[in-house]
């Protein structure tokens, strides 16, 4: 899948460099050509021979050994890379990187590179959550870098929490997401997707919400965009890096998310509602903090506007697709939310189903439409599963030349 690609593996030092080789050996094994740039430190754990062996190319570590005299290496390979994976990423790196420093070969020819750079952190589990660590990777996030964040378990300093580089499968399966082909079927289209919870106040401290991570609705909106479509993506409050490309509406309330969609509702030609929108809010909203009393307390509410009906009311030439959350009966509920909100798909997942529904990296759902139209789709990553979802929907509507 990844023949003719061109990825430039920085490695920097930490123990988990040894990962870094598996990481070049599974890039080339997939049909990458791989170079690799070390810095000093890396050095130290894994000498440059052993990448050389595994990616067939040359191993870079000296800003000022040219290896070729008709250019200057590390503004060739900046120029080079389809993509750019830092691995592991030390905190010091990640640092420099932030704040512009360029004193090593790696730092420069991040620098001078315009390719995406994927940034996967490793290190110690309170590095990790250093306040100076927090505040470059979120600068970076914000530069438009992206970040593949170290998974949990047992490190080599002995704890035991987040600070694992993520393994080399997992990123090589990122990588080739990435380059799934795409021949922008939904170019000159707008498409407006919601994602995430929202939250209705009771008092200056407390809301009601859900479990919703946002995760589906944001792969949704990732998936609109590498297929060509300009994505609005009304996000209500989560803990998950912008899709890039897309431009992020950021919403507490139900009645706020309503508001935002409606915005872009009469432009758009794509409506998603992968958000889990409050289906209640209180009846009255405390100006100060409700203090704790003895006995029951009882709070009386009131529906919040229902999104998805509304919009089903109003639409046109738009085609709307609902989400729905289930925990049994999924097809059965998602055939009835169809037809009562006058939605042209309901997408349904089986929330209780390991693997899937809020929070995880996975998921499995049903496209349910009119004329009996269902489509099971089985457990895939949510990006993968996006993807599938639109090539559906755009293959079910190309009779109406969406």
């Amino acid at each position: 899948m990844l023949t003719s690609k061109r990825i430039l593996v920085c490695v920097t030092g930490g123990i988990a460099v040894y990962k870094a080789v598996a990481l070049v050996s599974k890039l080339s094994q997939a049909g990458a050509e791989v170079k690799v740039i070390m810095t000093e430190s890396a050095m130290e754990f894994v000498k440059p021979l052993s990448f050389q062996a595994m990616s067939r190319n040359d191993v870079y570590f000296d800003t000022f050994d040219e290896k070729n005299s008709k250019v200057i290496a590390h503004i060739d390979l900046a120029d080079w890379a389809d993509l750019v994976i830092v691995a592991p990423a030390t905190a010091n790196t990640i640092a420099k990187l932030a704040n512009g420093i360029a004193d090593n070969m790696v730092t420069t020819t991040l620098l001078a590179t315009t390719a995406d750079v994927w940034i996967a952190p490793a290190m110690n589990v309170h590095m990790y959550d250093n306040p100076a660590v927090i505040r470059n990777i979120e600068r970076l996030s914000n530069d438009g870098y992206s970040f593949i964040e170290p998974s949990e378990g047992f490190l080599a300093c002995g704890y035991i929490g987040k600070g694992r580089l993520e393994e080399p499968e997992k990123i090589v399966k990122l990588v080739e997401e990435h380059f799934v082909p795409c021949d922008f079927p939904l170019k000159g289209k707008k498409v407006v997707v919601t994602a995430g919870p929202t939250r209705e106040k009771l008092d200056p401290v407390r809301f009601l919400t859900n479990f919703s991570s946002g995760k589906m609705g944001y792969a949704m909106a990732e998936a609109a965009s590498r297929l060509g479509a300009e994505t609005i993506l009304v996000s209500g409050p989560v803990a998950i890096e912008a899709p890039r490309n897309v431009e992020v509406v950021n919403v507490e309330s139900t009645e706020d998310m309503f508001v935002a969609v409606l915005e872009h509702f009469d432009s758009a030609s794509i409506i998603v509602k992968t958000a889990a929108v409050a289906d209640y809010k209180a009846k009255e909203i405390h100006p100060q903090k409700m203090k704790k009393k003895d006995g029951e307390v009882t709070i009386a509410l009131e529906k919040t506007t229902d999104i998805l009906s509304e919009l089903g009311k109003r639409k046109s030439h738009q085609i709307l697709v609902g989400f729905a959350a289930e925990t049994n009966d999924v097809v059965h509920y998602a055939k009835g939310k169809l037809e009562k909100k006058n939605a042209d798909y309901i997408i349904a997942n089986d929330v209780t189903e390991e693997g899937s529904g809020f929070g995880t990296e996975t998921n499995s759902v049903t496209l349910v439409g009119k004329n009996d139209i269902e489509v099971h789709f089985p457990q895939n990553s949510k990006k993968e599963l996006a993807l599938q979802l639109f090539h559906t929907i755009i293959e079910l509507e190309k009779d109406e030349a969406l």
